[in-house]
């Protein structure tokens, strides 16, 4: 609270200073600025900054959530900023709105309604796909290759149908197939059939998911919810550090 009585009364003592020949030396802005970066290096003794000065943001900011992922809008200077906030003691303050708004808008997906691929008893994780999404492809690849390292998981899948032209067929494709996880396979190895299988039953199934979608606000592939947590993309590093920590072996 000093710090900022001594930014006003420097304010108020300029603003009462008259300019000589046209020039007013005591300009409050660097001061501001000084003591700003003053109590950035202070709070945030961690880190080492370099280059510090006045950004285009202006005006309050706002956060929304876009495709599954906290974003900020300042309408003063219409920037639109894809960033995450910290508070002085490090926590993630995006990573924390994400999640709680997860959790809420979890209520709008039934598990019963996922097609399931993994074993039972392996961890769980929510996945919103596209069987033409590149990353989700290598995303299947990389569980694959978890699995061959004896870290399974079970992925309760929901297919995203609005962004690629065929998603929505595949997908029916997938869920009217006798083996739906060896379809899943196949066409997420690049594989396509010459006729894709439909039913009555996979285009409810597909119809079902994207009302999900919609509600959920997802306009990205892939999307998992694991462990509570939102993750947009295929994130490799948040997934190796998720399965660890569930495959690590009890404490003796």
């Amino acid at each position: 609270m000093r710090r900022i009585n001594k930014l006003i009364a420097a304010t108020l003592l300029c603003a009462a200073v008259p300019a000589i020949a046209g020039e007013n030396k005591c300009d409050p802005l660097p001061a501001a600025a000084a003591e700003a970066e003053h109590q950035l290096r202070q709070t945030f003794t961690n880190l080492q900054f370099e280059d510090f000065g006045p950004a285009p943001v202006k005006g309050p900011i706002y956060q929304a959530l876009a495709g599954g992922r906290m974003v900020y809008f300042a309408p003063e200077s219409d920037h639109l900023l894809f960033a995450a906030i910290y508070d002085k003691n490090g926590t993630n303050l995006t990573a924390l709105a994400q999640d709680a708004s997860a959790r809420k808008r979890m209520a709008a997906i039934d598990p019963a309604d996922a097609l399931v691929i993994g074993p039972a008893g392996a961890p769980k994780v929510i996945e919103f796909t596209d069987p033409d999404c590149p990353y989700c492809q290598a995303l299947d690849r990389f569980w694959a290759a978890k699995a061959a390292e004896g870290k399974p998981v079970q992925r309760l899948i929901y297919f995203v149908s609005g962004i690629h032209p065929e998603a929505s067929a595949k997908a029916e494709h997938i869920l009217c197939s006798p083996d739906k996880a060896a379809a899943f396979k196949a066409l997420y190895s690049g594989q396509h059939p010459p006729t894709l299988r439909k039913c009555a039953a996979g285009a409810a199934t597909v119809a079902r998911d994207a009302e999900a979608v919609r509600k959920m606000g997802i306009s990205g592939t892939p999307t998992l919810i694991v462990d509570g947590k939102l993750i947009s993309g295929f994130q490799q590093a948040a997934l190796e550090a998720f399965l660890a920590e569930q495959h690590k072996p009890p404490a003796s």
